[in-house]
């Protein structure tokens, strides 16, 4: 009895080191070999909500007089519509940029396909409008640079049915070569083009030259999102709705603190998210506040000591982050603590940077930790209706799309958080 009993304990083991995940080695950065194209041709092309009902086109040409325009309409080379939008440039030292335009095309149909063209010229291009209601699925990764696993992670989301990309930080890893930041927009441009990727900033886009550029420039000039359309002034950290969702944009890297600016518009958008209208609150930005892992820790203390507070009072449900370049997801979790009345935090900086992963995690797990891998890959979050999502995250592995963690999530709405705290909330909302 006893031998067999041996015997089954090192048939267990074995089959436990038989499945352990082997990582494969880190790749190199993906060569773009240059292509001539004629300078008014539009490039880089990616698009971003821009208000209700509205999407902003941008692009950038070598020909700095090329129009800003947009056509476009519901069939194939049959544009209805044609919208005049705005464009810039910018110098960085040695470098000058292309002519970026911003052109914002609408009011456009929920769920639908439209047809467009930039500038008069180009291929024709698709984009799909996110739905007006539930079901809605966001696709989810940050840190993504320009390798060969950034290639497999873009692959992996083109094949998710995905309505809106979330990038929480950290784009091109261009890192004051500026050249790369037009590589990486010709990488992203397939699914930037067809789908609204919303982003916010992370370390790798500050780029500052002390006392001669300041920081965000090139990220400001090419990506812009809609600040302006929901009430910010900084295009650092903003907010959307999409379907029965309202996501949070924030800036972990400008002032955050409780008479800063940003605080100020978070507590004057919160005031008015409806959650009969918006069930679920989502939130991003770069530095997780809840992270085991051994990278960049306690970098996200300062911002959790000042906002925390607040978007626990708002009944907040998921909170995504960057920056640490591995895989966590915890429980609902406030104050260092297990609370079924916090978010969900998920940390998701794996898309496939070339600095490598973050290996080390910190022992014995915390309590509020719940699955924790070193991989690249990327997350889909499927909100299904007012109470219930479905999180996933797919790991890269040998550039197959493996589905490595999963769970079905009930949100504070649903759950009867957000009335039990509206009384907190109120009394945030109206201090100073």
């Amino acid at each position: 009895m006893e031998f067999r009993l041996v015997v089954l304990i090192l048939l267990v083991l074995t089959m436990g080191v038989a499945a352990e995940y082997i990582r494969p080695p880190p790749r190199k950065m993906i060569h773009f070999p240059w292509k001539p194209k004629p300078s008014s041709y539009p490039q880089q092309v990616h698009i971003s909500l821009a208000g209700d009902k509205h999407m902003r086109i941008s692009w950038i040409t070598s020909d700095k007089h090329a129009p800003s325009i947009v056509e476009y309409g519901t069939s194939p080379r049959n544009y209805s519509f044609k919208a005049q939008g705005e464009s810039t440039s910018y110098s960085y030292l040695l470098y000058s940029s292309g002519l970026i335009h911003q052109t914002v095309i609408g009011p456009l149909e929920h769920g639908t396909l439209y047809f467009y063209r930039c500038g008069g010229k180009g291929t024709e291009l698709q984009l799909k409008t996110p739905p007006s209601q539930f079901p809605v699925t966001f696709a989810v990764a940050g840190d993504l640079g320009q390798t060969g696993w950034t290639k497999s992670t873009l692959d992996h989301i083109d094949q998710c049915r995905y309505d809106v990309h979330l990038l929480p930080g950290d784009l091109s890893y261009a890192d004051y070569i500026q050249h790369r930041w037009d590589t990486f927009g010709e990488l992203v441009q397939p699914l930037a083009s067809a789908r609204p990727w919303m982003v916010t900033q992370g370390n790798h886009e500050k780029e500052n030259v002390p006392l001669i550029i300041d920081s965000f420039r090139s990220y400001n000039s090419r990506w812009k999102m809609p600040y302006e359309e929901s009430g910010s002034s900084s295009n650092l950290y903003y907010s959307f709705d999409v379907a029965g969702v309202h996501v949070i944009m924030l800036g972990s890297y400008t002032d955050y603190d409780q008479y800063s600016d940003q605080y100020s518009w978070l507590k004057s958008d919160l005031s008015m998210v409806d959650r009969e209208r918006t069930p679920w609150l989502l939130a991003l930005f770069h530095a997780p506040w809840y992270n085991s892992n051994e990278a960049h820790q306690g970098e996200g203390d300062d911002m959790m000591a000042a906002m925390e507070p607040l978007l626990h009072a708002a009944s907040v449900d998921v909170i995504f982050a960057g920056h640490v370049h591995a895989y966590e997801r915890s429980k609902r979790v406030y104050n260092g603590k297990v609370d079924h009345c916090g978010a969900v935090h998920i940390t998701i900086g794996d898309g496939g940077n070339g600095e490598g992963l973050a290996r080390k995690y910190l022992d014995p797990q915390p309590d509020w930790s719940v699955f924790r891998e070193a991989s690249f890959g990327h997350g889909e979050f499927k909100v299904l209706n007012s109470t219930h999502a479905f999180w996933s995250w797919h790991r890269n592995d040998d550039d197959e799309p493996v589905k490595s963690d999963e769970i079905w999530i009930t949100s504070l709405l649903g759950s009867g958080c957000v009335a039990a705290k509206s009384h907190e909330l109120r009394k945030i909302l109206l201090e100073p």
